[in-house]
């Protein structure tokens, strides 16, 4: 059984591993990368997870999750997290309001202001939108430490249930400030390229596993790097994105117990850094 972490905010409980959709879900209807994504979504729900996370950004992203969550008749089954990514008041309900169509719901789960595009704005009519119940939470995210000191600024001012920003075992500036802070605010933190650039990985591709993967029953490379992230006590959840069955099942398959201690990560930094 997957792993889980509350949500701060309100204690409902979260599976660590989730699904991002850049990318692997902006795809054609009816190409042969559509005809996978049901499998992927199978892999994310029967592994434990819940959590479905796009963007307008990400070209079809957001239809495709509403298509395929819909053909699998598993709304009740996912947690949907998208984002609003405009300027402007009435241009940002439009663009949210659009999200919801699309992905085939009057109510999102967690909506987000991507990149803090206008942020004071959008979270004015999030704030509204939650008291409504249109949306669950909101949140703001990032994906670049350059953006760190903006994110920080949010997170001590403003009543937000999440944010979203990158961190990964080569990749750890979110632990000087933001982690902590999501811990003393309260705020769930869900992590974005937690394998960091992808080359990390890819140059670990054949070199054997240390013995701390077999404590902490991961098969792969990739398990161990997201037990590291998400064996941080302030991460809530991490969505590596995938278009694959057989990538999103390998993930999922790092959010089963046990997770990593603070000597165990240490230990998975070294093996994979040096």
């Amino acid at each position: 059984m997957m792993h889980t972490r509350p949500i701060p905010s309100t204690g409902e409980a979260l599976p660590v591993i989730g699904c991002g959709t850049y990318l692997g879900f902006d795809v054609a209807p009816g190409s042969a990368p559509y005809r996978e994504l049901s499998g992927v979504l199978n892999a994310l729900i029967v592994g434990g997870g819940k959590v479905l996370d796009s963007s307008p950004m990400y070209g079809k992203a957001e239809g495709t999750v509403g298509k395929v969550v819909a053909a699998a008749n598993a709304q009740d089954k996912v947690f949907l997290a998208t984002k609003v990514w405009t300027r402007g008041r009435e241009a940002g309900i439009a663009q949210m309001q659009r999200s919801m169509a699309v992905m085939g719901t009057d109510r999102i789960d967690l909506m987000q202001v991507h990149n803090l595009v206008d942020w004071r704005i959008h979270l004015s009519t999030l704030r509204a939108w939650k008291e409504q119940g249109r949306v669950r939470y909101i949140g703001i995210t990032h994906y670049t430490a350059s953006a760190f000191a903006d994110l920080e600024a949010v997170m001590r001012t403003e009543p937000i249930d999440f944010v979203q920003l990158n961190y990964a075992v080569g990749d750890r500036a979110a632990e000087r400030v933001l982690l902590p802070l999501a811990q003393d605010r309260g705020i769930a933190v869900l992590v974005n390229v937690p394998f960091g650039s992808g080359a990390l990985l890819k140059s670990l591709h054949g070199r054997p596993l240390p013995p701390c993967a077999t404590d902490l029953a991961c098969t792969t490379w990739s398990q161990l790097l997201l037990k590291f992230v998400v064996g941080h006590p302030a991460v809530t959840c991490a969505i590596p994105g995938t278009g694959k069955p057989a990538h999103m099942a390998d993930n999922a398959g790092a959010g089963t117990p046990p997770m990593p201690t603070e000597d165990q990560r240490n230990k998975i930094a070294h093996a994979c850094l040096g």
